[in-house]
C-alpha cells in the first residue's frame, strides 16, 4: 500500500473529525450584551447563544479590563434578573424588587 493511500484511509477521516469537534464547539458560543457598573464593581452580561440563559461576570471597578473576574454568577432566566441581581448584592440599590 502505498502512503498515500494510508494517508487518505488513514489521517483524512482524523482529521475531519477534529474539524467537526472544534466547528461543533465554536457554534455553542456565549455573547457579550452589556456593560455597566455600580458601587465598586462593574460587570459584562453574557447570553448564551439561544438567548435561553444570562449571567454576569463581575469585578472590581478599578480591576484591569484584561483580568480574571471576581466572580462569574450562575444563570438567569432574564436579563432583568440579573440585572437586578447585580444591582442589589454589588451596586447597593435599594431598590423594591431587593426584599
Amino acid at each position: 500500500m502505498k502512503l498515500t493511500q494510508i494517508l487518505k484511509i488513514a489521517v483524512i477521516p482524523v482529521l475531519s473529525g477534529f474539524t467537526f469537534v472544534s466547528a461543533s464547539n465554536t457554534a455553542l458560543a456565549d455573547y457579550l450584551n452589556s456593560q455597566g457598573s455600580g458601587g465598586d464593581y462593574r460587570y459584562e452580561l453574557w447570553s448564551s447563544d439561544d438567548n435561553s440563559r444570562y449571567y454576569l461576570k463581575i469585578w472590581l471597578y478599578e480591576a484591569s479590563p484584561t483580568s480574571s473576574p471576581h466572580t462569574t454568577t450562575r444563570g438567569f432566566d432574564s436579563t432583568r434578573e440579573a440585572l437586578i441581581y447585580f444591582d442589589c448584592n454589588y451596586a447597593k440599590r435599594n431598590l423594591p424588587e431587593c426584599g
